[in-house]
């Protein structure tokens, strides 16, 4: 039976000559993945190759089958047409650098749809802001509620927040603390949402800096978690 199914791109990959595999976040199931025949084979194949650039929005009609690792849809089309994510160069580096992470942590074949709303609406609203630099900070500590990892403040007025327990506290316990500009920077980022990104003020080095304690978090948090390749990259575009 055909049904209709929302996704988000998280990695692409050519197979044989003409194919790509496609794996995607959907609404529905989870991580799904495609095997799209001819994807790269004829210049009208090519115009369709916007449907599957990193974190694209694509709506698929398929005939799920369950015992298979890999699904075919019978068409696709964007469910949200980015005007600036993929054309823009620090949105785009954004794009790239999220999706290896999304890629690597989401693996859930099951529907989480309050995760999926979570992820479409925040790069929608990349798509559209003109205040960028500091996003990807704000996705990873949002998105942290969703793994089920969201620091817990234990303390009203913490010195102290301990990566390896998650934890607010007045003293430094163990080896993964942070303190002064850091801690104050994820209390801030703790309280803010998206439409108020714009208030966060910091230099390129504590960005990068604050980044890497962040991907430090998920790698004693997530197992097998570890840094993107693309994240040297990254900093290069955003320092």
């Amino acid at each position: 039976m055909l049904s209709k199914n929302k996704c988000i791109v998280l990695s692409k990959l050519k197979y044989r000559d003409n194919d790509l595999i496609i794996r995607c976040y959907s609404l529905q199931r989870g991580t799904i993945s495609y095997l799209v025949r001819g994807a790269v084979k004829s210049k009208k194949s090519a115009s369709k190759m916007i449907y599957f650039q990193l974190l694209s929005q694509i709506e698929t009609e398929d005939n799920f089958k369950p015992s298979k690792s890999l699904q075919y849809f019978n068409e696709v089309k964007l469910s949200y047409l980015y005007k600036s994510l993929h054309t823009n160069v620090f949105k785009s580096a954004i794009a790239i650098f999220l999706a290896e992470i999304l890629n690597s942590i989401l693996i859930e074949e099951e529907s989480n749809e309050e995760l999926f709303v979570f992820i479409e609406t925040a790069l929608q609203y990349l798509d559209t802001t003109d205040h960028y630099s500091n996003f990807h900070l704000l996705f990873l500590i949002k998105l942290t509620r969703f793994l089920g990892i969201q620091p817990q403040q234990l303390s009203t007025a913490p010195s102290h927040f301990d990566l390896q327990t998650g934890t607010f506290e007045n003293k430094a316990h163990g080896l993964y603390c942070i303190e002064g500009k850091n801690l104050d920077l994820l209390i801030t980022m703790l309280g803010t949402n998206f439409d108020a990104l714009h208030s966060i003020k910091i230099t390129a080095n504590q960005r990068q800096e604050f980044l890497g304690i962040i991907l430090q978090y998920f790698e004693l948090h997530l197992g097998g978690f570890k840094k993107p390749q693309s994240l040297q990259i990254f900093n290069d575009v955003f320092h």
